[in-house]
């Protein structure tokens, strides 16, 4: 439940030309959709001993903020451009919906650029925002190709390109998040701490400008994937940094390089306020809050609550903190891939490879040092290693992660020939 309106908001402070247009956006997009709710969530104010709200933006039309950037900018280039002329944005993600939405909100044409390997779904949904006024363009195996292919069209057909993070309208959209949450605090209350989540840097630069200029004494953390860390690695530089690699399975976060506009802002905050979140735990954040609190969360959603199992509760003990869950469009189909993740972070699921005797009776005597709460979740011979022997895949699940010790001096008394693989990721990518 939202703890206040935007409309109950009482502007007690002096309005810098930021905060200004940032209001002005805001009454805009009051046109387009209703504020997202602050919640205060009791589950994860017990576990942590602290006060923490939910700024819900998985719960926008969308199920995401990315709808407000676009807004803004669109809306502020409407009266620029030509009545004919076209707008064109690159995404596989959040950005084209939310940009899809927009356009048909305000009956303009506008062409999607998606690389071809982007799943049915994401098409669907983004079709599905658009409708009629919405051109979906496939091109591409990786994003880096569907963008230089957007760029050209928008060239050869004076076509307005809406980027994804790096302008200063979407900044300033992207700071409506802000503005809402100083409205809908209870009277009196500001946030020791914020936790927000960060890709491109949109979203932060917006929020964390917006809060700074009403002079708040709050402490910003941001949050990024362990595999995709743009921001921690250009605090460090003191420049921006073009990650040579990025892990994408924080797809709403996986950005190699942060947006210039927004590292103008971002860069006076110190890399100790950079939280990086490991991907196999994020995961477990995400079953858990599907479970017991039966909200759906896309990766990059659950960053900023991952991030809490960080810091030492007693850091956290009578804190109140706000959380900007960015984004709910998950597909249900990386469920078991999520799921496989997070137990393997708890300790509940291994992978071993073992070297096989190829006689009657190895795989009995191999079940027989299984514990009754362990059970083999995949078994598969990878190749024959010797006439005598072969290489096995094996998956064990266990509820106890302290089993596992009990399982491996067992392994070791027996003589088998095995690797542990669980946390090598370079072969968990091939064969698991």
């Amino acid at each position: 439940m939202s703890v206040a309106s935007c409309h109950k908001q009482k502007m007690i402070f002096p309005m810098s030309a930021f905060t200004q247009s940032v209001t002005q956006a805001v009454d805009a997009m009051r046109a387009l959709f209703p504020e997202t709710p602050l919640q205060h969530n009791d589950f994860l104010s017990k576990k942590y001993g602290a006060e923490i709200w939910l700024k819900r933006e998985d719960l926008t039309p969308v199920r995401s903020y990315k709808i407000r950037g676009a807004f803004n900018f669109i809306s502020a280039a409407l009266d620029k451009v030509d009545e004919n002329a076209v707008f064109v944005c690159a995404s596989a993600g959040n950005h084209a919906q939310g940009f899809a939405f927009v356009c048909r909100h305000f009956g303009r044409k506008g062409v999607v650029f998606m690389p071809v390997t982007t799943p049915q779904q994401k098409i669907d949904k983004t079709r599905t925002f658009g409708g009629e006024f919405i051109t979906i363009v496939l091109v591409g195996d990786i994003f880096d190709e569907c963008y230089a292919a957007s760029q050209t069209y928008a060239r050869e057909n004076n076509g307005v390109m809406v980027p994804p993070f790096d302008d200063a309208a979407i900044i300033e959209g992207q700071a409506s998040v802000a503005h809402e949450i100083s409205a809908q605090l209870p009277d009196g209350v500001k946030p020791d701490m914020v936790l927000l989540p960060v890709g491109g840097g949109g979203l932060s630069a917006g929020v964390t400008h917006y809060l700074t200029d009403l002079g708040w004494p709050t402490a910003f953390y941001f949050v990024e994937p362990e595999g995709a860390s743009s921001l921690k690695a250009s605090l460090i530089a003191g420049e921006r940094i073009k990650l040579k690699k990025v892990d994408n399975f924080v797809d709403g976060a996986a950005v190699a390089e942060l947006g210039a506009e927004n590292f103008k802002y971002l860069q006076q905050f110190s890399v100790d306020q950079v939280l990086t979140v490991p991907e196999n735990r994020l995961c477990a954040t995400m079953i858990e809050m599907l479970n017991v609190e039966g909200v759906v969360l896309e990766p990059a959603g659950a960053l900023g609550i991952d991030a809490l199992k960080g810091f030492d509760k007693a850091e956290l003990r009578g804190k109140k903190i706000v959380i900007v869950v960015s984004g709910g469009n998950f597909d249900f189909e990386r469920l078991p891939d999520v799921r496989e993740r997070a137990m393997r972070y708890k300790g509940l699921k291994k992978y071993f490879i073992f070297r096989f005797p190829q006689r009657p009776g190895a795989l009995r005597t191999f079940l027989d040092l299984l514990g009754p709460d362990d059970d083999v979740a995949r078994f598969e011979y990878l190749k024959k290693s010797a006439r005598n022997f072969g290489s096995v895949l094996i998956g064990i699940e266990t509820k106890d992660a302290e089993n596992f010790d009990r399982l491996i001096e067992k392994f070791d008394a027996s003589g088998w020939a095995y690797e542990d693989i669980t946390d090598n990721q370079v072969l968990a990518d091939f064969i698991i």
